[in-house]
Order: C-alpha cells, then structure tokens, then sequence
C-alpha cells in the first residue's frame, strides 16, 4: 500500500543534474514562471468567473491550431522506454489539427521481462501554478465532455486523471472508450462524465465511484495493439472541451453490488 514513485518506477530514464546545473536551468525559468505569475495576478483582480453555465454551450480547454498549442502535452510509447517497438508522434497535420499518429508494434523485446506490448500515448502536462506549484482543472460545473475528432476507425482510451495528495491516488484515471469511425469526415463525441470508470495503473478498480472533476489533473488519450490491431494509426483533435447539459441528471453509470455495511441484508 506504499508507492515509492509518483511515476511508477518510469523514471529510471531521468537525468540526474548536479545542484549548479538545477541552479542555472531555474534562473533560465524565472522570467517565464514571473509572466505567469503576472497573468495570475491579473485574473484575481479581474475576477471574472463563469457565473452561468449556459446549456449546450461548449466551453474549450484545449485546441490543437498551433505548435505553442502542443508543447503542454507528451506524447509516449513503449519504445520510449525500452519495452517495444512502437512509434508515435504528436504534431500539426497539414490541415491545421493536432495529429496524433504512428505505429504499433506488438513485437516483444528479448529480454524475458515483458509479456505484451504495443501502446502509445498523449497526455496533457499537469495543471499548475506559477513557480512549478502544482493545480488543478476545475469541471466540476459540467457533465459531458465534448470533442471534435477524426479518427481512422480504432477505438482509442480516453483518460482523465485525478491524481491525489496521498501515494495511494498518485495513479488514480479514470476511462472510456472512443469509438471512430474512419475515413474523411470529422465526428463529434460528446460523453457524460458519469460514464467514466476508476482505473488505477492500468486496472480497473473493484470500488468505483464518480469522477472528482473539481480535482483534474491532465487528459490523454492511449491507442494499444490488442486484437491484431497493429500497424499505422492516426488521430487528428480539432478540440476538448466541457459542456453542461441539465437534462443529464445522471450522477455515475455502474452500480456497486457491495452496499454499506447500515443496510440491512447484506
């Protein structure tokens, strides 16, 4: 019940730097983290929330026009840590959308560690503050997460990530599937947030409950090679956004059969 690492054991690959060097590359960052700082203080004078959440109104969070768009998210796969040969790249299609695009490769390295492989990955950077404070996404106004999509027919992962104070919710995303449907025509996908189940590390969760949507911490989206599905894959996101429908009264999907220990009969 203890996780030693916030990254699950994915940070053998880090470098480590000597304290001048930490020294000089946080002096490089000062002025950016100064600017947000600024753009911080600014908004709390202006204090101008969202005081009402018009129905059917799609309010963005992310967009995918340009390359500065691209730089608060990573793309990974596999490969990037010597457990496969897959290849992807997370970059402005010709179009002007994100693309997220690649290959899949199922082939297993020969060193008798791993059984499977064959996944890629896109996953936004985590929500902070000035100065490397860490923060979160606030949703917690809405119940439907909308976006713009053209896919080449897979089903994709969608991930929310609710990453907790304590180690035990370091890894805590919650799921669900995105259905494309391939070839030239952009879909629209609008999913309730109560569709989304509790994962951790890859598993899904015996307890579930809904999603903490005050507490988001990063959005990805994963593509693996399950069911012979390897070869070439493309995504290409216009948008993510959020959007509050009343008529969705649903609080979560999935029932729990295990009830509290107060109710009588179980």
């Amino acid at each position: 019940f203890w996780e030693r690492d916030r990254k699950g054991g994915y940070n053998s690959t880090r470098v480590h730097m000597s304290r001048k060097q930490m020294i000089l590359d946080g002096l490089k960052e000062l002025k950016t983290e100064i600017a947000l700082w600024q753009e911080e203080v600014r908004e709390k004078f202006e204090s101008d929330p969202i005081m009402v959440y018009r129905p059917g109104e799609v309010d963005v969070k992310f967009q995918f026009h340009e390359p500065k768009d691209l730089e608060k998210w990573v793309c990974t796969t596999d490969s990037d840590h010597g457990l496969g040969y897959s290849k992807a790249n997370f970059e402005i299609s010709p179009a002007g959308f994100g693309l997220f695009h690649g290959t899949l490769s199922d082939r297993v390295p020969i060193d008798g560690k791993i059984k499977r492989a064959g996944y890629a990955n896109i996953n936004s950077m985590r929500a902070r503050k000035s100065f490397k404070r860490d923060s979160y996404h606030d949703w917690h106004p809405y119940n439907m997460l909308v976006m713009r999509i053209r896919g080449d027919g897979r089903s994709y992962l969608i991930n929310i990530a609710t990453e907790g104070y304590f180690d035990v919710l370091w890894n805590d995303v919650y799921h669900f599937a995105l259905y494309t449907r391939g070839g030239p025509y952009w879909q629209y996908v609008r999913i309730p947030f109560s569709k989304f189940f509790l994962g951790s590390k890859g598993r899904v969760q015996d307890k579930q409950c809904p999603i903490s949507l005050e507490h988001v911490t990063s959005v990805g989206f994963t593509v693996d090679s399950r069911h012979d599905s390897i070869g070439p894959f493309s995504l290409e996101i216009d948008y993510i956004g959020c959007e509050f429908d009343p008529t969705h009264t649903e609080r979560f999907a999935y029932e729990m059969y295990k009830q509290d220990k107060y109710i009588v009969g179980t």
